[in-house]
């Protein structure tokens, strides 16, 4: 398991694992998140955040409420009960996760604050990475956070074809009223623990969805789950030559980058909350 750190600012560093089990990754999380709490408590020290981006082997996790009959079928993936908030969900390859370890109390926000900030930072990125030149339709489908189910789901415009709808609305506009949803792109699930977070998000970048199958999403029947390269086109590894202009070209690699810096701003105080969807 690789792990690289980089300094993201005064107060936030990231670290970077590949090829990583969930399950030590869980114990150094928690390892990590307790260690700041003592620190906090016994010398009233404030440790850097951190922000881990991890490319997981195969494996699906069961939140701490979780229920087993959300598993309908038992494969040749582990199955690890761990004590995030949440269903059952997959992390596998061509999967972005990132693990929030933030100071909460230190960053004044409460714990509605941090799931604001991350739906609204996948939404800023996917939102921005649909509108690129490569694009299948950059037009009609958007990323859209619910307050009734979290994550970040896509939406397409039924109001296109109307001569008379807002060309100047803001993408990321509370209403879903408008909308048809097409699926989820992005799970979340948090623990807290005497202020300070771990845990994160998933989002489906070009990962093999049929690990899907096997599970009610997020404990959702028939949750359609999607990936953004069935809506961008994203630069595989292996690809070395291209008519595209390199500008252009999205790769899991400029996707993590872009959510890396939104959540920099956010932990920063750089990009304020955006009032929430509707429904």
């Amino acid at each position: 398991m690789q792990n690289n750190t980089q300094q993201l600012n005064d107060t936030l560093i990231s670290k970077s694992l590949a090829a990583a089990d969930y399950v030590p990754t869980l114990d150094a999380m928690l390892a990590r998140t307790l260690a700041r709490i003592d620190l906090k408590k016994q010398q009233g020290l404030r440790t850097p955040d951190e922000l881990w981006i991890v490319d997981h082997n195969d494996v699906y996790t069961l939140g701490q409420a979780g229920k087993e009959e959300h598993i309908l079928q038992r494969t040749n993936t582990p199955i690890i009960k761990t004590d995030r908030g949440g269903q059952v969900t997959w992390h596998g390859h061509g999967q972005l996760v990132l693990y929030w370890l933030f100071d909460l109390n230190s960053l004044g926000w409460s714990v509605r604050n941090l799931v604001s900030h991350a739906e609204q930072a996948i939404e800023d990125v996917i939102n921005d990475c649909l509108q690129n030149p490569s694009s299948s339709d950059p037009t009609t489908i958007s990323a859209h956070a619910r307050r009734d189910a979290p994550g970040v789901y896509l939406y397409a415009d039924t109001s296109v074809a109307d001569d008379n709808a807002d060309a100047d609305a803001p993408a990321n506009s509370p209403s879903l009223d408008d909308k048809i949803m097409l699926g989820k792109m992005a799970s979340l699930g948090f623990k807290i623990k005497h202020g300070f977070s771990y845990h994160g998000i998933a989002i489906n970048l070009n990962c093999d969805l049929s690990a899907f199958n096997a599970i009610n999403p997020c404990g959702y029947a028939g949750m359609q789950m999607l990936r953004l390269s069935d809506f961008v086109d994203m630069q595989k590894e292996s690809e070395v030559h291209t008519t595209q202009p390199i500008s252009d070209l999205l790769s899991y690699e400029v996707v993590t980058q872009k959510l890396i810096d939104n959540i920099t701003k956010r932990h920063a105080g750089l990009i304020e909350l955006r009032a929430l969807a509707s429904k």
